[in-house]
């Protein structure tokens, strides 16, 4: 799928305050970067740095005042729906080093506290099917509420709560799947069918293949994307590692403006 994303930024910091910006779809194996463009305001520094687990890049800004950031890009996201009953889990002994940090707990994500529920709600299932119960579960309990859920709300608040918007049902099914021994990580990107369209959250959980050949698979409890409709920005352990906005000082948000289009080739 062809997507074209605009996304305009503006904030104002009182003081000269440093920024990070996570805002730009990552050049991936299953995505593709047509064309991009981004245009900020004048900052006293700008520089790019690697995001978390070499996807995508975080953005260094120093700046006072009010800043505009505007970012277009043309994407074709080259990814395919796999069906998660078909794909198995490892034990925690097999997996490769770099999917262990996705089993711990994290700021946004206390897997632990899950475990009970967890184990006697899908005890039933193994693997896949045991993450597409679980996403299941979710989207027949949650209900999606822009607002009720802000920069403290964590997958406990929510799951006491049942509501909440694509963070929390992805913060959430992040818990359930390291409960059970599987890796889930937490993904922020563009997706086309995004209604109230904005920054969208997933999760992604590391499962194999019937060959025994492992990999990240996309996994959204909101079900309004899919691994053919979203382009990834980045990945992290929780929310907090794929903010598109973090200051570190007193920084205002003053206008956040998203279009993403599917566009038909040729």
């Amino acid at each position: 799928m062809h997507l074209s994303i605009t996304t305009r930024l503006t904030w104002h910091c009182a003081e000269p305050t440093d920024s990070l910006l996570q805002i730009e779809a990552a050049a991936t194996a299953d995505q593709r970067l047509l064309a991009s463009t981004l245009d900020s305001t004048h900052a006293g520094h700008f520089s790019r740095v690697p995001a978390q687990d070499g996807i995508g890049e975080r953005i260094w800004l120093h700046q006072e005042g009010d800043c505009t950031v505007t970012y277009a890009a043309q994407v074709e996201v080259l990814g395919r729906p796999v069906p998660m009953e078909t794909l198995a889990a490892l034990p925690p002994h097999r997996l490769p080093g770099e999917t262990v940090p996705y089993l711990m707990d994290s700021r946004y994500c206390p897997a632990n506290r899950f475990s009970p529920f967890v184990d006697e709600e899908f005890a039933a299932f193994e693997g896949g099917a045991k993450v597409a119960a679980m996403r299941d579960w979710i989207a027949a309990h949650y209900r999606y509420v822009p607002g009720v859920s802000n920069a403290s709300t964590t997958a406990i608040d929510s799951f006491v709560e049942r509501r909440g918007v694509c963070r929390d049902y992805a913060h959430t099914l992040i818990c359930f799947a390291r409960a059970a021994a599987i890796p889930a990580r937490f993904a922020s990107g563009y997706g086309a069918w995004v209604k109230p369209q904005d920054f969208h959250a997933v999760a992604e959980v590391w499962l194999a293949n019937a060959e025994g050949a492992g990999g990240w698979h996309m996994v959204d409890p909101t079900g309004m994307a899919d691994a053919a409709s979203f382009a990834r920005i980045a990945v992290g352990r929780d929310a907090a590692d794929t903010s598109f906005l973090t200051s570190f000082g007193q920084a205002d948000l003053r206008q956040l403006a998203i279009e993403v289009r599917a566009v038909t080739a040729g």
